[in-house]
């Protein structure tokens, strides 16, 4: 008969430690698997917030009434800007196609800028007056409607004012800087190689040529002229013209009303609620998100962008 044998502890320990690891692991796995679900519904609970931030979800049901289509016209007008020709097109044809808008109000505070910006606005505004006879552009002004501002309100059917409204500056500038003093005194020479007689036209690092500033000067006229043009065409026998209307100076919003440059006195609620007849007021300007803002101004910093800028500087026209 064989005799019991007693247990062997080192089975039992090699047993427990095994039981012990693989209990481990499992609740190693269901911390994992906790931890995962979480952070998948936070980010869920986070995409959700983001979408209802900016998502307007009654924009649809507010376009179903009959309501004032509003533009806004902030900052300096330039390609790189929110206030770009782009945006403000893509907004201007938004708001005329816009069946239940029943007039647009271009809610104007600018100092001016780019005349090139600015008159491809002013061009889509008579485009879009002509198109659609029966729908009609209002400038309001707030602040100021200096230069590029004002060469885009002269397209609207009328423009209002605060009485303490800044209006005007038809007038073309063209500034830049003029480093050779400095350059002399730090013992720096320019060395400007070009082909063709007037490429280092207006060069900030080289003395000004007496010929560059006439033709220059013959720019800036001729652009002049056409901010005049497009005054006179938009305001039409409005206008009270007197020597010093053309000269780049502002007046105030009661002044300008005197001299035609406005209609009267208007906020975005007066004129909606009062000339366009419809007080609930949408608004369709087009904004630029962050990373599109990103990307435009991406590369300034650089210094060879630097450089390029100063180098160009004295071409930089603009209507302030």
């Amino acid at each position: 008969m064989d005799t019991p044998q007693p247990p062997n502890n080192d089975s039992n320990w090699e047993r427990k430690t095994l039981e012990k690891l693989v209990f481990a692991a499992l609740d190693e796995q269901r911390a994992r698997r906790r931890w995962g679900i979480a952070f998948k519904l936070l980010g869920f609970v986070y995409l959700l917030v983001v979408l209802v931030a900016v998502v307007d979800w009654g924009a649809d049901a507010e376009h179903q009434v009959q309501h004032t289509a509003m533009i806004n016209l902030v900052g300096v007008i330039e390609a790189k800007g929110e206030s770009n020709a782009e945006n403000l097109v893509a907004a201007l044809n938004s708001a005329f196609d816009e069946k239940n808008a029943v007039g647009v109000i271009l809610r104007i505070n600018s100092p001016g800028g780019s005349p090139v910006q600015a008159g491809i606005v002013n061009d889509e505004i008579r485009r879009l007056r002509a198109k659609y006879p029966e729908k009609h552009l209002y400038a309001v002004v707030e602040d100021m409607c200096a230069s590029g501002g004002y060469y885009v309100a002269a397209a609207a059917d009328s423009i209002y004012v605060n009485k303490a409204s800044i209006v005007g500056s038809i007038g073309v500038l063209m500034d830049g800087f003029g480093f050779t003093g400095t350059m002399d005194k730090a013992g720096v020479e320019r060395r400007l190689l070009t082909a063709g007689e007037n490429k280092g036209f207006l060069d900030p690092f080289s003395p000004q040529a007496p010929q560059h500033k006439a033709h220059a000067q013959l720019l800036l006229d001729d652009i002049h002229r056409q901010f005049i043009d497009e005054v006179k065409a938009g305001r039409g026998k409005r206008l009270k013209e007197s020597p010093d209307m053309f000269s780049g100076l502002m007046w105030t919003g009661a002044q300008s009303i005197e001299l035609g440059l406005a209609d009267g006195y208007g906020s975005v609620d007066t004129v909606a609620r009062d000339i366009i007849k419809a007080e609930k007021v949408l608004d369709y300007s087009v904004k630029d998100n962050i990373a599109e803002r990103f990307a435009k101004r991406l590369g300034a910093g650089t210094a060879a962008s630097f450089w390029k800028g100063v180098s160009e500087s004295a071409l930089g026209v603009r209507i302030f």
